[in-house]
């Protein structure tokens, strides 16, 4: 049976703590490519901030709850007002040895920038089939670390767009 093709709208979500450090994760798929969370949209009417919201908690076991939520006092849990859309989206080309899982003909995505605050010491847990090794890093760090350009840029974008630096 075939996997539906996946829809060539993502998100790529920055989460970072209050004094700028980002965390990245390591492809499962390709040792030695870092990244921010990314992720495509389910559907094609699936909200960009639900898509964020899903990909955080498929690939980092965070959750992001509303603000009434009780589970917001949780260790793993942030606030959504923690999840910040950048109004920032790069076109780019998808990479060949990704292109098989879109329909036949498409060659590029569109990737929405999103931040996301979290404490520093928030519990993250990994999907073992997407990810197998995480790290904090400051932000520059993070930047030169990442395999895709798109995603470096974001990093780099992190103080024009952080709230809350230097909070809890």
């Amino acid at each position: 049976m075939h996997k539906p093709y996946k829809i060539p709208v993502s998100v790529l979500v920055v989460i970072h703590s209050p004094e700028l450090d980002v965390l990245l994760i390591e492809r499962a798929d390709k040792p030695g490519y870092w990244q921010s969370v990314t992720g495509s949209k389910d559907t094609e009417d699936e909200p960009l901030q639900q898509t964020a919201i899903r990909e955080v908690f498929e690939e980092t076991g965070i959750r992001i709850v509303d603000e009434t939520s009780n589970a917001e006092r949780q260790s793993n849990c942030v606030s959504i007002s923690n999840l910040n859309n950048w109004q920032l989206s790069n076109v780019y080309e998808i990479y060949p040895v990704w292109r098989h899982r879109y329909a036949p003909g498409v060659t590029r995505n569109t990737e929405h920038v999103f931040g996301l605050l979290v404490p520093r010491d928030i519990p993250v847990v990994l999907a073992p089939r997407e990810h197998t090794s995480q790290m904090w890093l400051p932000y520059r760090e993070a930047a030169d670390r990442c395999f895709s350009p798109s995603n470096a840029e974001a990093i780099l974008q992190l103080p024009n767009y952080s709230r809350g630096r230097g909070t809890s």
